[in-house]
């Protein structure tokens, strides 16, 4: 038991964690969240069903939220920013052909939580892209806001849109994770 808890352990340390990201874009929004986002190399994600898989996906197109350090209303720094609502439209800016997706939750050892999604591209790897990401409050009722945070800061974070342009997602769309 001891040599197959060596073995996985060398395993985990000797294979790479760190996936090459592209990073497209980073934000920081009132009330001190710090966005990134990014388009990763491809991966199975779980459940199945609910994702893309991976033989039929060119990118993992993702957005991290998270508290800054500059934050004034107490949310630690670095922790994830949850419940929000996240979608992206990728336009192929030759064919102009557009995706349109919700980013959801997702975890994994590099970037722990994250709001993303396994994409086909609409179009050639080597196009340019024009990328906008939208970022809404959580939905009524998804998550409740106590007096204090009502009062003093109001909603989670305003809606919010980003956009991106000529981008190209040729060499993330070669990378492998593993």
């Amino acid at each position: 038991m001891k040599n197959i808890s060596f073995l996985m352990t060398l395993l985990l340390i000797s294979t790479p964690l760190l996936a090459e990201e592209m990073i497209i874009g980073k934000e920081s929004v009132y009330p001190g969240i710090e966005l990134i986002f990014e388009g990763a190399p491809k991966d199975t994600v779980f459940p199945k069903k609910h994702h893309l898989e991976e033989s039929s996906t060119d990118i993992h197109i993702e957005m991290l939220a998270n508290w800054s350090k500059e934050n004034k209303f107490g949310a630690p720094s670095g922790g994830f920013v949850g419940y929000l609502e996240v979608s992206t439209q990728v336009t192929n800016q030759k064919t102009q052909e557009t995706l349109s997706t919700e980013l959801t939750p997702h975890i994994n050892l590099t970037d722990n939580f994250h709001y993303a999604q396994n994409i086909k591209l609409p179009g050639k790897s080597d196009d340019l892209y024009r990328v906008v990401f939208t970022i809404q409050p959580p939905k009524n009722d998804a998550l409740g806001i106590h007096f204090d945070w009502y009062h003093k800061v109001g909603k989670v974070i305003e809606s919010s849109t980003f956009t991106y342009k000529n981008l190209s997602f040729d060499k993330i769309s070669k990378e492998l994770r593993r």
